[in-house]
């Protein structure tokens, strides 16, 4: 009987974005059981592919142990050294990755890079004259890597919970739950996509008031800083910001009724876990095709200023200086749509 074929995947960054490839990797092995993957990305996102059959993951340290071309020539070698791979999956088309899939192909391995749709959504994004039309989903452009070698793969855009028990060390941070319990992942890496941190404290307080129990997610030292500030003034508010290792912030997460995010890595994370998200979205839009897997588009709270989106991954500067997009949006928008979402 022969043996299971071995296909290398390969994804760097960024967190949202290879969070959204985990439901793509899970249905393809599901649907494809003669498959085996070796996933090579980041440390830090080690913890979203756990527990997956038929996959390994790959850590390459990037800034470190694989850094620079000389690095990435070693990386090669050690992937090289793990198995037998009969294709290679490029899911990001980075230089690092084309390098990668270029050094494969040279002793006869096949590849599929994902095609990003760039001159579409150069179109969404101009203004005037904006193609303002929904753009094929990210995690199917994921997909169709694994379908242009020859893999079918169907995705059920599902949001799926497999409960996870909170365990001590979670419980003495977090308590035990005996509410209502909502995430808030304020930030984002751009302006374009962060909710006025002003607008996002008077939701904060609104909450407060209720019987509900909120949590802050961040990353950074100044994240942490300013949700501590919050949690400090208002009850029934905790900062679990770098207080967390990434698998306990995931079971918390999955322990959430609803969470509220930027179009950012905490929309995706929820995914995940099958939590449902209320996302705020300014510069960017879901038109896109980043919307987190199994969301819906009527938990989506954005202000339709005709000159949005100005940006796919809002990182461009605002034109009219003011990021009215996001300013326009009333904290009072985002509590009203958790209402469904009250026990």
């Amino acid at each position: 009987m022969p043996g299971k074929k071995h296909i290398l995947v390969m994804r760097f960054s960024s967190m949202g974005d290879v969070a959204m490839t985990v439901p793509v990797v899970r249905a393809l092995l599901a649907q494809n059981p003669e498959l085996q993957i070796t996933y090579v990305s980041r440390p830090q996102f080690a913890g979203f592919f756990a527990n997956i059959p038929g996959l390994n993951f790959f850590t390459a340290d990037l800034d470190n142990n694989y850094k620079g071309f000389r690095g990435i020539a070693k990386l090669y070698r050690q992937l090289k050294k793990q198995a037998k791979y009969n294709a290679v999956a490029d899911l990001h088309d980075s230089l690092r990755t084309k390098i990668l899939r270029r050094l494969f192909s040279l002793t006869g391995v096949p590849y599929a890079f994902i095609d990003k749709g760039r001159a579409e959504k150069k179109l969404l994004t101009r203004f005037p004259n904006k193609v303002l039309k929904p753009l094929k989903r990210t995690v199917e452009r994921y997909a169709d890597v694994f379908r242009g070698l020859g893999y079918g793969i169907e995705l059920d855009y599902k949001l799926t919970k497999q409960p996870k028990p909170l365990n001590a060390d979670i419980i003495a941070i977090t308590g035990r739950k005996t509410q209502q319990w909502m995430g808030i992942s304020p930030f984002a890496k751009h302006e374009g996509k962060t909710y006025p941190l002003e607008k996002m404290e008077k939701a904060i307080n609104e909450l407060s008031k209720q019987d509900i129990k909120v949590f802050l997610f961040g990353g950074s030292p100044i994240e942490r800083g300013i949700c501590e500030i919050w949690a400090s003034a208002y009850k029934n508010v905790i900062s679990v910001v770098r207080l967390l290792t990434m698998e306990q912030e995931l079971i918390l997460i999955n322990n959430l009724d609803v969470m509220i995010s930027m179009d950012s890595a905490g929309m995706h994370l929820a995914s995940l876990e099958g939590t449902p998200v209320v996302s705020v979205w300014g510069a960017t839009h879901h038109y896109a095709g980043f919307l987190g897997y199994g969301q819906s588009e009527d938990n989506i709270v954005t202000d339709d200023i005709e000159c949005r989106p100005c940006s796919v991954y809002g990182d461009r500067p605002c034109f009219r200086k003011d990021y009215a997009c996001m300013h326009r949006i009333a904290p009072e928008q985002i509590v009203s749509r958790l209402t469904k979402f009250k026990a």
